[in-house]
Protein backbone atom coordinates (compact mmCIF):
# COMPACT_ATOMS: atom_id res chain seq x y z
CA UNK A 1 0.00 0.00 0.00
CA UNK A 2 2.99 2.40 0.99
CA UNK A 3 4.72 1.83 -2.29
CA UNK A 4 1.50 2.51 -4.79
CA UNK A 5 1.58 5.79 -2.80
CA UNK A 6 5.04 6.25 -3.43
CA UNK A 7 4.40 5.58 -6.94
CA UNK A 8 1.43 8.33 -7.02
CA UNK A 9 3.32 10.51 -5.59
CA UNK A 10 6.63 10.03 -7.99
CA UNK A 11 3.58 10.41 -11.05
CA UNK A 12 2.91 13.83 -10.10
CA UNK A 13 6.09 14.44 -9.55
CA UNK A 14 7.09 13.37 -12.82
CA UNK A 15 4.34 15.38 -14.13
CA UNK A 16 5.09 18.99 -12.61
CA UNK A 17 8.45 18.34 -13.59
CA UNK A 18 7.05 17.85 -17.05
CA UNK A 19 4.80 21.29 -16.75
CA UNK A 20 8.32 22.79 -15.09
CA UNK A 21 9.27 21.92 -18.47
CA UNK A 22 7.24 23.38 -20.43
CA UNK A 23 6.86 26.56 -18.95
CA UNK A 24 10.56 27.24 -18.79
CA UNK A 25 10.93 26.64 -22.38
CA UNK A 26 7.84 28.73 -23.12
CA UNK A 27 9.30 31.71 -21.12
CA UNK A 28 12.86 30.84 -23.09
CA UNK A 29 11.43 31.12 -26.10
CA UNK A 30 9.47 34.50 -26.03
CA UNK A 31 12.18 36.03 -24.44
CA UNK A 32 14.88 34.67 -26.84
CA UNK A 33 13.12 35.30 -30.10
CA UNK A 34 11.95 38.90 -29.23
CA UNK A 35 15.79 39.57 -28.16
CA UNK A 36 17.35 37.84 -30.73
CA UNK A 37 15.16 39.93 -33.30
CA UNK A 38 15.95 43.18 -31.59
CA UNK A 39 19.83 42.32 -31.18
CA UNK A 40 19.51 41.02 -34.64
CA UNK A 41 21.06 37.86 -33.81
CA UNK A 42 19.89 34.37 -35.48
CA UNK A 43 21.61 32.44 -32.70
CA UNK A 44 19.24 33.89 -30.39
CA UNK A 45 16.44 33.55 -32.37
CA UNK A 46 17.50 29.32 -33.66
CA UNK A 47 17.56 28.92 -29.78
CA UNK A 48 13.95 30.67 -28.98
CA UNK A 49 12.55 28.33 -31.89
CA UNK A 50 14.29 25.41 -30.49
CA UNK A 51 12.42 25.73 -27.49
CA UNK A 52 9.13 26.47 -29.23
CA UNK A 53 9.16 23.10 -30.81
CA UNK A 54 11.14 21.62 -27.37
CA UNK A 55 7.80 22.62 -25.90
CA UNK A 56 5.68 20.59 -28.19
CA UNK A 57 7.76 17.96 -27.37
CA UNK A 58 7.87 18.08 -23.46
CA UNK A 59 3.52 18.20 -24.20
CA UNK A 60 4.40 14.86 -26.00
CA UNK A 61 5.54 12.88 -22.63
CA UNK A 62 3.29 15.23 -20.72
CA UNK A 63 0.88 13.11 -22.74
CA UNK A 64 1.86 9.91 -22.29
CA UNK A 65 1.54 10.43 -18.51
CA UNK A 66 -2.78 10.74 -19.18
CA UNK A 67 -2.69 8.36 -21.28
CA UNK A 68 -2.52 9.63 -25.44
CA UNK A 69 -3.42 7.42 -28.05
CA UNK A 70 -0.47 5.89 -29.74
CA UNK A 71 -1.30 6.61 -33.32
CA UNK A 72 -2.12 10.38 -32.12
CA UNK A 73 1.51 10.16 -30.46
CA UNK A 74 3.24 8.73 -33.47
CA UNK A 75 1.50 11.97 -35.46
CA UNK A 76 2.88 14.66 -33.21
CA UNK A 77 6.08 13.74 -33.05
CA UNK A 78 6.22 13.69 -37.13
CA UNK A 79 5.26 16.86 -36.54
CA UNK A 80 7.46 17.85 -33.96
CA UNK A 81 10.41 16.31 -36.16
CA UNK A 82 9.56 18.06 -39.30
CA UNK A 83 9.31 21.57 -36.96
CA UNK A 84 13.09 20.37 -36.25
CA UNK A 85 14.20 20.16 -39.59
CA UNK A 86 12.52 23.73 -40.55
CA UNK A 87 13.95 24.74 -37.74
CA UNK A 88 17.49 23.72 -39.28
CA UNK A 89 16.91 24.94 -42.47
CA UNK A 90 16.01 28.61 -41.43
CA UNK A 91 19.07 28.88 -38.85
CA UNK A 92 21.17 27.47 -41.90
CA UNK A 93 19.90 29.72 -44.37
CA UNK A 94 19.73 32.53 -42.26
CA UNK A 95 23.54 32.01 -40.66
CA UNK A 96 25.13 31.18 -44.12
CA UNK A 97 23.35 34.74 -44.85
CA UNK A 98 24.76 36.72 -42.28
CA UNK A 99 28.45 35.11 -42.71
CA UNK A 100 28.29 35.89 -46.38
CA UNK A 101 27.44 39.58 -45.99
CA UNK A 102 29.04 39.70 -42.36
CA UNK A 103 26.39 40.90 -40.96
CA UNK A 104 27.15 42.42 -37.63
CA UNK A 105 24.58 41.91 -34.86
CA UNK A 106 24.25 44.25 -31.67
CA UNK A 107 25.28 43.21 -28.14
CA UNK A 108 22.55 41.31 -26.52
CA UNK A 109 22.57 41.78 -22.61
CA UNK A 110 19.10 39.79 -22.12
CA UNK A 111 20.45 36.74 -24.53
CA UNK A 112 23.45 36.89 -22.62
CA UNK A 113 21.39 36.71 -19.31
CA UNK A 114 18.50 33.89 -20.65
CA UNK A 115 21.06 31.90 -21.66
CA UNK A 116 23.24 32.07 -18.54
CA UNK A 117 20.17 31.26 -16.61
CA UNK A 118 19.77 28.24 -18.91
CA UNK A 119 22.94 26.95 -18.71
CA UNK A 120 22.45 26.77 -14.95
CA UNK A 121 18.76 25.74 -14.41
CA UNK A 122 18.81 23.22 -17.35
CA UNK A 123 21.25 20.41 -15.56
CA UNK A 124 19.66 20.66 -12.42
CA UNK A 125 16.39 19.82 -13.62
CA UNK A 126 17.84 16.81 -16.30
CA UNK A 127 19.16 15.31 -13.18
CA UNK A 128 16.05 15.35 -10.90
CA UNK A 129 13.57 14.32 -14.26
CA UNK A 130 16.44 11.38 -15.00
CA UNK A 131 16.42 9.94 -11.11
CA UNK A 132 12.68 10.13 -11.05
CA UNK A 133 12.16 8.40 -14.73
CA UNK A 134 14.25 5.61 -13.46
CA UNK A 135 12.27 5.05 -9.97
CA UNK A 136 9.07 4.95 -11.83
CA UNK A 137 10.16 3.43 -14.76
CA UNK A 138 9.23 5.62 -17.15
CA UNK A 139 11.70 5.38 -20.20
CA UNK A 140 10.27 8.58 -22.14
CA UNK A 141 10.72 10.67 -18.94
CA UNK A 142 14.61 9.29 -18.38
CA UNK A 143 15.06 9.82 -22.32
CA UNK A 144 13.55 13.41 -22.33
CA UNK A 145 16.20 14.08 -19.20
CA UNK A 146 18.81 13.82 -21.99
CA UNK A 147 17.13 16.25 -24.14
CA UNK A 148 17.04 19.06 -20.74
CA UNK A 149 20.67 18.22 -20.67
CA UNK A 150 21.26 18.80 -24.05
CA UNK A 151 19.44 22.37 -24.01
CA UNK A 152 22.28 23.21 -21.45
CA UNK A 153 24.57 22.56 -23.88
CA UNK A 154 23.03 24.61 -26.68
CA UNK A 155 22.59 27.53 -23.90
CA UNK A 156 26.36 26.99 -23.34
CA UNK A 157 26.93 27.48 -27.26
CA UNK A 158 24.34 30.55 -27.39
CA UNK A 159 25.70 32.05 -24.77
CA UNK A 160 29.60 31.52 -26.08
CA UNK A 161 28.73 33.26 -29.25
CA UNK A 162 26.89 36.08 -28.15
CA UNK A 163 29.73 36.75 -25.19
CA UNK A 164 32.36 36.77 -27.77
CA UNK A 165 30.59 39.02 -30.17
CA UNK A 166 29.59 41.50 -26.66
CA UNK A 167 33.39 41.22 -25.20
CA UNK A 168 34.96 41.46 -28.61
CA UNK A 169 33.51 42.21 -31.26
CA UNK A 170 33.61 38.92 -33.18
CA UNK A 171 30.33 39.18 -35.24
CA UNK A 172 31.01 35.48 -36.79
CA UNK A 173 30.17 33.82 -33.50
CA UNK A 174 26.95 34.46 -33.87
CA UNK A 175 26.25 32.49 -36.62
CA UNK A 176 28.68 30.39 -36.12
CA UNK A 177 26.97 29.31 -32.61
CA UNK A 178 23.47 29.01 -35.00
CA UNK A 179 25.08 26.39 -36.77
CA UNK A 180 25.64 23.90 -34.02
CA UNK A 181 22.08 25.09 -33.10
CA UNK A 182 21.10 23.64 -36.98
CA UNK A 183 23.00 20.77 -36.29
CA UNK A 184 21.17 19.87 -32.85
CA UNK A 185 17.88 20.30 -34.34
CA UNK A 186 18.76 18.19 -37.23
CA UNK A 187 19.46 15.45 -34.63
CA UNK A 188 16.65 16.26 -32.63
CA UNK A 189 14.53 15.97 -35.61
CA UNK A 190 15.47 12.35 -37.11
CA UNK A 191 14.75 11.07 -33.05
CA UNK A 192 11.49 12.94 -32.68
CA UNK A 193 10.63 11.59 -36.51
CA UNK A 194 11.57 7.86 -35.65
CA UNK A 195 8.80 7.90 -32.55
CA UNK A 196 11.59 8.33 -29.75
CA UNK A 197 9.91 10.40 -27.29
CA UNK A 198 13.11 12.23 -25.96
CA UNK A 199 13.07 14.24 -29.27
Amino acid sequence: MHSGRVLTAERRLAIRLESLTVGWNAIEAVVAIAGGAAAGSVALVGFGLDSVVEVSAALVVLWQFFGIAEEREKRALRLIGGSFFALAAYVTVSSLYDLATRSEPHASRVGIILTAVSLVAMPALAIVKRRVGQRIGSRSLVADSTQTRLCAYLSATTLAGLAANAAFGWWWADPLAALVIAYVAITEGREAWRGDTCC
